[in-house]
């Protein structure tokens, strides 16, 4: 089973556990990068909670997630048309002032990361930013069904200078939910480069 296999599964479920208040916080300091009104993707945009909260704040938004059953959820509680498809599929060319990518390419294996960051960065405009966030740690793993890639802070910012980013602010922060009591998130602001 793959991950998107397992969101296929469980979607409905991870959405109700998923959608509502959250992230508020990171949120605020990705779009103090991003212009008022500016164009923002939802990359592995899940139930769709931050989709809407972009849309709700004035932002042109575009979203999409790798599994069907998630964009389907998603198009139902944004009113976007969101789109099925993958990170190794992203085609856009600079067409965004933002991309959000929050706890989505924690599921991509590390060797494939790189080109993900890759195709992100080409969807952004000059001077766009990215969000991501992954689970703390330094190992690949499988836990309930799924593939996590956790990563360091200094790793993370590592990884963004590579994919030619310009990292803003990498930070950590406890995760929220009562049931992940202990986890740990590491999450990163970036910049497209201007020139």
């Amino acid at each position: 089973m793959t991950s998107i296999d397992w969101y296929d599964a469980n979607a409905e479920s991870f959405a109700e556990r998923s959608f509502g208040p959250g992230m508020d916080d990171d949120r605020s300091r990705f779009l103090a990068h991003v212009p008022d009104g500016g164009a923002v993707l939802d990359a592995g945009c899940g139930s769709g909670r931050d989709a809407l909260a972009f849309k709700l704040a004035g932002y042109a938004v575009s979203a999409f997630d790798g599994s069907a059953r998630l964009a389907a959820i998603a198009s139902a509680n944004t009113g976007l048309a969101v789109r099925h498809l993958t990170f190794e599929a992203m085609d856009w060319d600079a067409a965004f002032d933002g991309v959000w990518a929050c706890a989505t390419l924690l599921h991509l294996p590390a060797a494939e990361l790189p080109a993900s960051l890759g195709r992100i960065r080409a969807a952004l405009r000059p001077g766009g930013v990215l969000y991501a966030s992954f689970k703390q740690g330094e190992t690949e793993r499988l836990a309930d069904g799924r593939h996590f890639t956790d990563l360091t802070a200094p790793v993370l910012g590592a990884l963004l200078v590579r994919a030619a980013f310009e990292p803003i602010d990498v930070w950590t922060s406890a995760d929220g939910r009562p049931d992940h009591a202990g986890e740990i998130w590491v999450s990163a602001v970036a910049r497209r480069p201007l020139g």
